[in-house]
C-alpha cells in the first residue's frame, strides 16, 4: 500500500512540475529595474551611435560615444540574396539589420513568409553592429555612412561565394573597409574589416562585433514550451585552457553584466531552434561581454586584441559569423563547442541517442511521425522485461481482488490493520504491487528526453505527420491525440484491475489521472503525445 502511495506521489509530482514550468513560462517574474551604468565598452542607449573613443587608463580601446546617428535619408538599404539567406544591410555603420532564412517558414499557416531571425521591425530588435576601435583616435561606428557599389547583390548560379563590400573614407586620414562574405549552402558569414592608416601616426586598432537585441522574437512562443532566450558563451575556465558553455538570460544582465577576457571561444544570441554567433579566431585574445543597452535592449559583444597599424599601412581583421538553425551534427564544424547550443539539459545523455535513432528511422521512412512510432517500438523492446513484469503484476492483481475485497470488509474501520494485512498477503504470495508502476516510472526520463528532442531539434520544427497532424512540434490543433491517450489510459486502468486493490482515496486519484494527463497533453507537442499514446 505504501509503495503504491509513493508511486502515485511521484507521478503527481511530475504533473505538478510540468504545470508549474508552463505557468512560469507564461507568467515570468518582472525584471528588476536597474539604473543604466555608465558605458565602458558599449553605449547604454542603442539609439546613440557608438563611436570608438580614446581609452581610459590601461591603453585598451573602448567602443562608446554620444554622437547622434545620421539622418535616415543618408542611409540606404542594401539587399543580399543567397540560396539560404535573404539579408538587408543599412549603409549607416554597414549594419546587418535583417536576415530571413529562406528554408524556414515563420509559421505553418503562411509557408511563403520566411522566418526573420535578425529583424528591425514589428517591435523586434535583433541586428549585428561591427567596427574598429583605436586607442589614439576616435574611429566612427554606426554614425558613418559607408559606400557600396550596388544596392542589390545575389549569389549567381555556379558561384560558391558572394562578397558584399562597404567602404568609408574620413577626411582626417583613414579608410575603413568591411566585406561580408556569404557561402553557398551555408549559414556562415565571414566579416573582414580593414583599416588604412594615413593619419600621420601609428594607431592601435581592435575589431569588435556585437548583437543588439531585445527579448521580442518574430516567432510566437508556444504554451507549455519552456525555451531559452539569451546569450550563450563558450567561456574559457579561469587559469586553464579548457572551455565550458555558459548561458545568461537577457534579464539577468540587468542585475549583473557579463564579461570574460580569454583566448578564442565564441559568443551567441540563442533562441528557440536558432542561434546567431560571433566567432573570433581561436588563438586571439578577446573580451566577450553582455550588458543592458537601454530601451529594453541588450548587447552581446566581442572585442578583439589591438594591433598596431603604422602610418601609411593597413591591417585586416577577420571574424566568423553564424546566423541560422541549430542543425545537429554540423555546428561543431563551424566552431568548437557550438553544438552545445543544442541544449537538452541534464538529459542530454539520453536525448542525443534518441535523436540519433530517430534520424536513422527518418532516413528509412522519410517522415518524423513514423520515426517517432518506430522509436516507440524500439524503446518498448528495450523495456520489455519491465513490461512483462507489469503484465504479470496486473494478472496477480486480478487474482487477489476477491481476497483484498475480503480484507477491506474485515478491517473497514481500521486502516492500519488493513494495511498490515495486505502487506502480509503480498509478502506471503511473493507479489510486489509496485511492479505495475515501475515501467511507467522508469520510462519517465525517456519521456522527458523526447520532450526536449521535440522542442529543441530544429529538424522537427513544423514537421508534418498525417491528416490533421501537420506540425509535430506544436500542440494537436484538434486535441484528438490527447483525448485518445486519456481514453486509452482509462481503459488500461479498468483492464489491469489496479483500482480494485486500492483504498478509496487512491482509487479516486487514479480516476483523476486520465483527465489530468489529457489536460496536460492538450498543450504538449503532438509528437510527444504520439509517442506516449503508442507506448
Amino acid at each position: 500500500m505504501e509503495s503504491r502511495r509513493i508511486a502515485l506521489i511521484a507521478v503527481l509530482g511530475v504533473i505538478l512540475y510540468l504545470i508549474y514550468t508552463a505557468w512560469i513560462t507564461d507568467h515570468p517574474p518582472p525584471a528588476p529595474t536597474v539604473a543604466a551604468a555608465a558605458p565602458s565598452t558599449v553605449p547604454a542607449d542603442p539609439t546613440v551611435a557608438p563611436v570608438p573613443a580614446a581609452a581610459a587608463v590601461g591603453g585598451s580601446p573602448a567602443v562608446a560615444g554620444d554622437v547622434p546617428p545620421p539622418p535616415a535619408a543618408l542611409s540606404q538599404t542594401i539587399h543580399v540574396k543567397t540560396d539560404l539567406i535573404d539579408a538587408e544591410f543599412a549603409t549607416a555603420g554597414a549594419e546587418l539589420r535583417r536576415v530571413e532564412l529562406s528554408q524556414y517558414a515563420l509559421d505553418k499557416k503562411n509557408p511563403d513568409i520566411k522566418l526573420p531571425l535578425l529583424n528591425d521591425r514589428d517591435g523586434v530588435v535583433f541586428m549585428l553592429q561591427s567596427g574598429l576601435a583605436a586607442i589614439e583616435k576616435a574611429l566612427p561606428g554606426n554614425n558613418a555612412v559607408y559606400a557600396t557599389p550596388q544596392t542589390r547583390y545575389e549569389l549567381p548560379d555556379g558561384v560558391d561565394t558572394l562578397e558584399v563590400p562597404f567602404e568609408y573614407t574620413d577626411a582626417t586620414g583613414f579608410t575603413l573597409k568591411k566585406a561580408f562574405r556569404f557561402k553557398r549552402g551555408s549559414y556562415q558569414i565571414e566579416l573582414v574589416q580593414t583599416v588604412v592608416n594615413k593619419t600621420g601616426a601609428t594607431l592601435n586598432v581592435s575589431p569588435y562585433a556585437r548583437w543588439l537585441r531585445n527579448p521580442a522574437s518574430a516567432e510566437k512562443a508556444q504554451k507549455f514550451i519552456a525555451t531559452f532566450l539569451g546569450m550563450g558563451v563558450y567561456e574559457q575556465k579561469p587559469n586553464t585552457t579548457d572551455y565550458r558553455f555558459k548561458k545568461v538570460k537577457l534579464d539577468a544582465l540587468n542585475e549583473k553584466p557579463y564579461e570574460s577576457k580569454q583566448t578564442g571561444g565564441w559568443m551567441a544570441m540563442i533562441q528557440h531552434y536558432f542561434i546567431a554567433a560571433i566567432i573570433p579566431p581561436a588563438d586571439e585574445a578577446v573580451t566577450l561581454s553582455g550588458k543592458p543597452a537601454g530601451n529594453g535592449n541588450y548587447l552581446g559583444q566581442y572585442l578583439g586584441a589591438s594591433k598596431p597599424v603604422a602610418d601609411g599601412s593597413e591591417a585586416t581583421y577577420t571574424t566568423g559569423l553564424y546566423i541560422g538553425p541549430k542543425l545537429q551534427g554540423s555546428l561543431d564544424d563551424v566552431a568548437k563547442g557550438l553544438s552545445l547550443t543544442e541544449d537538452y539539459g541534464i538529459l542530454t545523455v539520453i536525448a542525443k541517442p534518441l535523436f540519433v535513432v530517430m534520424s536513422f528511422f527518418h532516413g528509412i521512412v522519410g517522415n518524423w511521425g513514423w520515426s517517432i512510432i518506430l522509436l516507440t517500438l524500439a524503446v518498448k523492446l528495450i523495456f520489455y522485461p519491465l513490461t512483462a513484469a507489469q503484465y504479470k503484476s496486473m494478472a496477480k492483481m486480478k487474482k487477489f481482488t476477491p481476497r483484498i475485497a475480503e480484507l477491506k470488509e474485515r478491517y473497514a474501520d481500521d486502516r492500519e490493520k488493513l494495511s498490515r494485512a495486505m502487506m502480509d498477503l503480498y509478502k506471503k504470495e511473493g507479489f510486489n504491487p509496485l511492479a505495475g508502476c515501475w515501467p511507467i516510472l522508469v520510462q519517465m526520463p525517456v519521456f522527458f528526453s523526447l520532450y526536449w528532442v521535440l522542442i529543441e531539434s530544429v529538424e522537427l520544427r513544423q514537421a508534418p505527420f498525417v491528416l490533421w497532424l501537420q506540425d509535430l512540434s506544436a500542440a494537436d490543433p484538434l486535441y484528438i491525440m490527447p483525448v485518445l491517450y486519456g481514453a486509452s489510459m482509462w481503459l488500461q486502468q479498468r483492464m489491469s484491475g489496479q483500482l480494485s486493490t486500492m483504498d478509496p482515496m487512491q482509487a479516486r486519484i487514479m480516476n483523476i489521472m486520465p483527465i489530468a494527463f489529457t489536460g496536460m497533453f492538450l498543450f504538449f507537442p503532438a509528437g510527444l503525445v504520439v509517442y506516449w499514446f503508442v507506448s
